[in-house]
């Protein structure tokens, strides 16, 4: 499975600049088709809370399109309008031919932002085989959950991609922890996240890709960049059946939230022009 974890720094609020430098960057990066992109968290706009603005549907199309027109899975973050008079902050699974796969609604927003005052929380996980790997996306504040991503390695997820706007002042805490995720669930992990400045904090990057047993297989630095890697699935299975310790998880200590898991096999292969 080929991996491209985009850092860039998110102009805020304007779509069509972020596109625009997207798009850019997989070009010269020159990212092959069949690869899976991943984005950081409201990955066209930063991390907004002007919902009114910047749920309109485009990002979500947008994604879809370019997908379409590379021939590469894309995990793109956007907002959308939710219930009860809040937004959701979302990661969509875009397939090569351009359609939305799954769609992830982040379960825990961020308290200490204020960010439940305008997003609400999702009420599931999603797990998506994309080509022959089971992924579960998962967005920033999720990273401090165990609990969550346990429950996903319980049901096999094998990739875990985070996308996140993660602030400068604990950029410590945001690399030990995905070094601790991708340990405790025998998991890949790749975490992408922005760089660059908003009208409110500052952001270090620091995408890392982790492997099942905590190697970094990539890191980047506070500057944009394009992280590539190819992941070993045979490795992680062999690693699993080796040293079997999710098979001593005890269920009875797991949460109940539900797991939307409509695994069907999705081929890389674009749909024909």
């Amino acid at each position: 499975m080929r991996i491209a974890a985009v850092q860039l720094d998110i102009a805020w609020e304007d779509k069509t600049a972020n596109h625009t430098t997207i798009e850019r960057m997989l070009r010269e990066a020159q990212v092959a088709p069949g690869t899976y992109v991943v984005l950081p968290e409201l990955s066209d706009t930063g991390f907004s809370f002007n919902v009114d603005a910047i749920a309109d549907g485009l990002s979500a199309a947008w994604a879809a399109d370019l997908a379409r027109r590379l021939g590469i899975w894309l995990q793109a973050g956007f907002a959308e309008h939710g219930s009860g008079g809040k937004a959701r902050n979302c990661a969509a699974i875009v397939t090569p031919r351009g359609e939305i796969t799954g769609v992830y609604r982040k379960v825990h927003p961020f308290g200490y932002s204020r960010e439940p005052e305008h997003y609400g929380g999702g009420d599931r996980l999603v797990i998506r085989e994309c080509d022959d790997a089971r992924v579960c996306p998962l967005i920033c504040y999720d990273l401090r959950f165990p609990e969550l991503w346990r429950l996903a390695a319980s049901t096999n997820a094998e990739v875990f991609t985070i996308g996140a706007s993660w602030p400068d002042t604990r950029q410590s805490h945001w690399r030990a922890l995905s070094i601790a995720r991708a340990i405790e669930n025998q998991a890949y992990v790749i975490a992408v996240n922005r760089v660059g400045t908003d009208p409110y904090l500052a952001y270090a990057g620091g995408s890392i890709i982790v492997s099942p047993g905590g190697d970094i297989v990539a890191e980047a630095g506070r500057d944009p960049t394009v992280l590539t890697a190819d992941l070993d699935l045979a490795a992680l299975r062999a690693w699993r059946a080796e040293f079997p310790a999710l098979r001593d998880i005890r269920p009875e200590l797991l949460g109940t939230i539900q797991i939307d898991q409509s695994i069907e096999h999705q081929s890389a292969r674009p749909a024909a022009p």
